[in-house]
């Protein structure tokens, strides 16, 4: 695990040097980080350093995808020095049981799938509930228990009653926005639910919240009042300024004296995220 230690706090790496040292060192351990923005501004790359950093520090990623296959991530991530394939891969959704402990655990479309139907034909489930949920793969219950699989598959939990992990994790889930794609009221509540079922100490994650394109405000309202942190990131208008800028700022960070001015943000081959000053 990539740590620093300030102020009595055990932090994490994001993988990006300047970011960290925007944050004293990085993220507080346990924290759960709201990363917001248009289509095209750079959250996903980011959510592949944070797990990459995870990997070379020996931190085991669960690494929720429903906005592109994870294949496509691995492709992704390769053209800016992060080989995903050098390390364990389980995707939740394949039926072989993994010969050794992975690195990584895979949840995307088709494990949320799989676990929704796991879940249909549990015993305690009445037959109305079953039918609701047979198709419920991008259901904050069903994302739940998806997760806490991948705990189980990783081997951090110390017993099948646990729900903490032993050993520090480190969760992606891009986006979270898509559990309420057809619902934006309730994401305030969604989050919560998600947050009171999964939020451990050992457990610092990504989750990233998509902005629409139209209003440049967030699909559906409260991931950002009830995350510690929240990372901003935003483009001019490409009309006017007739080419791609994009930006990064901290908006908040619990426990942090962090910078408060934006950085610039370039998307290089090799590197991925490059970070500036104004």
């Amino acid at each position: 695990m990539v740590v620093y230690m300030h102020q009595d706090f055990i932090r994490i790496s994001t993988g990006i040097r300047e970011l960290d040292e925007a944050l004293e060192g990085g993220i507080p351990k346990g924290s759960w980080v709201a990363i917001t923005g248009e289509p095209g501004t750079g959250k996903s790359i980011l959510c592949m350093h944070y797990a990459w950093a995870g990997l070379l520090g020996g931190d085991p990623v669960v690494y929720v995808t429903t906005e592109a296959e994870f294949r496509d991530v691995v492709r992704q991530a390769r053209m800016f020095g992060m080989n995903f394939e050098s390390y364990r891969i389980h995707d939740i959704s394949s039926r072989e049981t993994p010969s050794e402990t992975p690195d990584i655990v895979v949840i995307d479309i088709f494990g949320l799938l799989k676990i929704a139907r796991q879940m249909s034909t549990q015993p305690q489930v009445d037959t109305e509930t079953a039918r609701k949920k047979w198709y419920a793969a991008l259901d904050i219950e069903t994302l739940t228990a998806a997760i806490h699989e991948a705990y189980r598959i990783l081997g951090v939990l110390r017993d099948e009653k646990s729900k903490s992990p032993f050993k520090h994790v480190r969760l992606v889930i891009d986006s979270l926005s898509a559990f309420w794609a057809d619902k934006p009221a309730m994401a305030r509540k969604y989050s919560y639910d998600l947050k009171i079922a999964t939020h451990r100490e050992n457990v610092t994650a990504y989750l990233v919240s998509q902005y629409a394109m139209t209003t440049k405000s967030t699909f559906g309202f409260g991931l950002e009042h009830i995350a510690d942190g929240v990372f901003h990131l935003w483009m001019d208008d490409v009309e006017s300024a007739r080419e791609v800028r994009r930006y990064l700022i901290i908006k908040k960070m619990r426990m942090t004296n962090h910078k408060r001015t934006a950085f610039k943000l370039e998307v290089q081959p090799g590197r991925g995220v490059v970070l500036s000053g104004p």
